[in-house]
This record gives structure tokens, sequence and C-alpha cells, in this order.
């Protein structure tokens, strides 16, 4: 089977008006489903992906086959790693061949809403399966005893239009699909996810909102490189002849900060050494107080 990278699916829409009725698929399978005669193209009517899933499904390949429709999304939105990473890792090269996934393909732009009606009385049909509807709002579903086949539908609701929710939701709604997987009885499943296109209202709104940042990131590039350019550019022989043609004191600056704050030092230190020996020279001692007292006090005392 043809595997692609999820990434490279969405990052391979260029913006999200390219294709306002367009909208990426995906589909895997824990089991080996039957190579495609041709490269599948990754711009495909919804009749055409209908008729290119029932050939892959056409020998029952499975005993579940989950049926998964998330409106109000396009590419851009699973271009995030952090979107959809459950979704990823069953879509990636490097995990699938250690992992229980077998078989994957994706296409990145289904042009029109897949009828997942006749997709599923196809399987019912086809494969003699039972329906299992969860209800994606309260992960509600009822419970089997039998080994009969069953297709799942899953139904999410529209994401939000603005940027950080609609990924917080699109990865909430991953989560739930992971653990609805880890539900199933069997280790035969493959998982039919479908989107339904924005409208063309929410699109013009979340292209708005793009360009919108892509014009101030683009802004402001190119000011930080006119400044860059300015500062790196040669002085001209004007500006050089202008300058030498300057006074002196308006050429060179003699008074700094720095001498300014050392100067202001130096005075108050000298002013304090000032006062200091003003002090010391000050101070006057009597010649008598050197003389030894040779009265007849002075006996007394030392009798």
């Amino acid at each position: 089977m043809h595997l692609i990278h999820l990434g490279l699916t969405a990052l391979s829409i260029a913006s999200v008006v390219a294709f306002e009725d367009a909208s990426p698929f995906f589909l895997f399978s824990t089991t080996e489903l039957p190579e495609p005669l041709s490269p599948i193209p990754q711009i495909l009517s919804s009749s055409s992906l209908t008729a290119l899933i029932k050939s892959q499904l056409s020998h029952c390949p499975s005993d579940a086959y989950v049926i998964i429709s998330q409106p109000g999304v396009n590419a851009e939105d699973f271009a995030s790693y952090d979107a959809a990473p459950h979704l990823r890792r069953s879509l990636d090269l490097e995990d699938q061949g250690s992992g229980k996934v077998k078989s994957s393909f994706q296409v990145a732009d289904v042009v029109g809403e897949l009828d997942l009606d006749e997709l599923q009385r196809y399987l019912q049909t086809k494969c003699e399966a039972g329906v299992l509807s969860v209800d994606a709002s309260t992960g509600f579903f009822a419970t089997v005893d039998d080994m009969k086949p069953r297709v799942v539908r899953i139904d999410f609701t529209a994401l939000p239009t603005r940027k950080s929710e609609r990924a917080g939701k699109l990865s909430e709604n991953d989560a739930f699909l992971s653990s609805i997987i880890d539900l199933f009885p069997t280790q035969r499943y493959t998982v039919v996810y479908t989107t339904i296109p924005v409208s063309a209202e929410e699109a013009h709104i979340l292209y708005a909102v793009g360009q919108g940042r892509k014009q101030q990131i683009l802004s402001s590039s190119a000011h930080m490189q006119r400044r860059e350019s300015t500062l790196d550019e040669d002085p001209s022989p004007n500006r050089n002849d202008t300058a030498d043609n300057l006074p002196l004191f308006d050429k060179y600056q003699f008074f700094t900060p720095g001498i300014f704050m050392g100067l202001l030092v130096s005075f108050f230190l000298i002013s304090v050494l000032s006062v200091g020996i003003a002090a010391v020279s000050s101070l006057q001692v009597p010649y008598g107080a050197f003389e030894k007292e040779m009265g007849p006090a002075a006996q007394k005392k030392f009798q």
C-alpha cells in the first residue's frame, strides 16, 4: 500500500481558499488492503473516492469499520504535529513497521462531500455488518455480544472558528477516537476518516486571519532589514567632508558622563580631606604640658 506522511499532505495546501469545497481524507487498516493499480491522486472528487474506498474494502478485510465524519476542517488544521497525534502515528511510515497498522492512504483534497450513508449501506450489504452509532458528545454507545462485523459511526461536531480553539477541539476528538478503538474486542479494524470542508464564510475568515499574521511578520522583517542596511552602509564622501569641516568641540566629545561623575567624587573627597587637615592643624598644645614639676607639690605626690 502506497503510504504518504500526514504532514506532507497538510503542507501541500498553500492557502485555505485554494479549494474552498475540498478537505483531506484518511484511511488506515490493521489488515493488508489491495495495492491500487496506480498512484492515488491527491485531488479527487467525492464520487471517485467513494469508488476507491469500496474497491479497497470489497473483500471485507476487517471485523470493525469505523466511519468518522469531522466537519468544518481543512488541510491546514492537520499541519501541526500536536493537532491529531494518534491519527498521525497511525499514518506515519516510521511507526507502521512495528505497529498494528498495515495499510493506509490519504488524499489531500477531496472535492465535495462523501455520502457516508451510502458507504455504510455498502458495508452492511457486502460484509453483512451491523451498525453501532457512537454519540461523540457523551461517548455513549451500546455494547454488543455477538462477533458480527460492525460499522461504527462517529459524527463529530464542526470545529470552532477561532484557530486556538480549533486545534484543541481536533486534538480532543483524536483522543476520543483512540479511546474508542482501544475498546474494540477485535484487532482487525479499518478507520475511514472523512472531513467536511469549512463553509465559504469560515474559509475567508481563516484566510484573513492568516494573511494578517503573515503581513505583520513580513512588515517586521522588512523594517529590521532596512535598519540593518542603514547601519551597515559605508559613509559617503560628502558626509566625511561635512564632519571634517565641523569645529573641534562639535567633532569630539570631551565631557562625558563618566568624566562628570569622576570630577564630582573627586571634589567631594578633596573637600573631606581639606576639612580633616584643617581640623588637625588647628589643635594647640601648650609647652608647659611637657615640663616636669619640681616644686613642693610634686614632692608630696611621690611621698
